[in-house]
């Protein structure tokens, strides 16, 4: 497996590093502070990081498996890409999200869930960048039809 570097940058000395598990796993990103998130509000959620990543590659940000089952958050773009050209040093990382269901009380601002900084809240991966491609339009494919959007595999 191809080895690469990447450099980051902490934006607190207190934020646990970022770890990669195994190779070719992705990493985890916690929060970088504590957030209240209301129950129907979006949220900017900072990671406390940037990164240079090595020319021709990025970082795709995702929630993790457990982030709304615990959390009760959805990542509002679904996936963040990262290109290598943010790099600069106050470039940081945030995951944006919603809360559809509340985990916890805040007299003040009701239902809600708490984010406690060093939560592992989503999750990266650096992949190459997708080439530059050519699309050359035609009339027709000339391939066996699979059934329909979603309907793979099923007759």
């Amino acid at each position: 497996m191809e080895k690469i570097e990447a450099y980051i940058k902490y934006h607190d000395p207190a934020l646990l590093p970022v770890e990669q598990a195994h190779d070719g796993e992705w990493f985890d990103l916690r929060a970088a502070e504590d957030v209240f998130i209301s129950v129907g509000e979006f949220a900017m959620i900072p990671l406390g990081i940037s990164m240079q990543l090595p020319e021709g590659y990025e970082a795709m940000v995702i929630p993790r498996s457990s982030t709304f089952g615990r959390y009760g958050l959805i990542m509002t773009n679904g996936v963040g890409l990262i290109d290598c050209a943010y790099n600069g040093d106050n470039d940081q990382w945030w995951f944006p999200c919603y809360c559809l269901k509340g985990k916890s009380y805040d007299p003040s601002k009701g239902q809600g869930t708490q984010i406690h900084k060093n939560d592992r809240i989503c999750q990266f991966r650096i992949q190459k960048q997708q080439p530059t491609v050519q699309l050359l339009e035609v009339s027709k494919l000339s391939n066996e039809n699979r059934g329909g959007f979603g309907s793979t595999g099923r007759n």
